[in-house]
């Protein structure tokens, strides 16, 4: 069986599932499998605004998993060059830009600007956002896996990530910098 990457949480996924509309599954994909597959989740309002058709998605790939949720980091050539931190939290990605590369060791400290959530969608998307639509540029993956929460409270989120490229204990901080509540650090703890 391949390396598995993500779990993601379905609530309405169409194709031979025996799942009804309205039930909540965890379910695991494959890393072969997963540049295909975009899953069908919460935030139906988002959904019926954007037009984004509903997918499908094949049994075969899918196995059920516990306690491990969605990590992403897009690499996005907006007006500005920035990293895309996503974590997967109640159904939704909550999401932080991060001006710099993500920090890789111990020691390095970024700005992680908190923005909008984004729909589970969001995690396996790569592509060319067109001109004039926000966010215009390209995005690319730059690392993915899952992570677990050690602690989630308003101002400070610690969490083990077990990413392609990040690996290990790291925290999002909130700070006062600027007078903005939206901004937090993000940097790696030691183990």
């Amino acid at each position: 069986m391949p390396r598995p990457l993500y779990t993601l949480m379905a609530l309405s996924y169409q194709a031979k599932s025996t799942l009804s509309p309205i039930e909540t599954k965890k379910i695991l994909i494959s890393h072969e499998s997963y540049s295909n597959i975009v899953i069908d989740v919460s935030l139906e309002g988002h959904r019926e605004k954007t037009g984004l058709p509903r997918s499908q998605v094949v049994e075969d790939e899918l196995e059920e998993v516990a306690g491990q949720r969605i990590y992403v980091v897009q690499e996005h050539h907006a007006s500005h060059l920035h990293w895309d931190l996503r974590l997967e939290m109640d159904g939704v990605l909550r999401s932080w830009a991060v001006p710099k590369k993500p920090p890789e060791t111990v020691g390095v400290r970024r700005l992680a600007v908190e923005v909008e959530d984004h729909p589970m969608e969001y995690a396996s998307f790569e592509g060319e956002i067109p001109e004039g639509e926000y966010g215009a540029g390209l995005v690319k993956i730059w690392d993915r896996g899952t992570y677990d929460a050690v602690s989630v409270k308003e101002s400070k989120i610690v969490f083990t990530i077990r990413g392609e490229r990040l690996k290990g204990n790291h925290c999002l901080l909130r700070t006062k910098f600027g007078g903005a509540a939206k901004n937090w650090l993000f940097f790696k703890m030691k183990s």
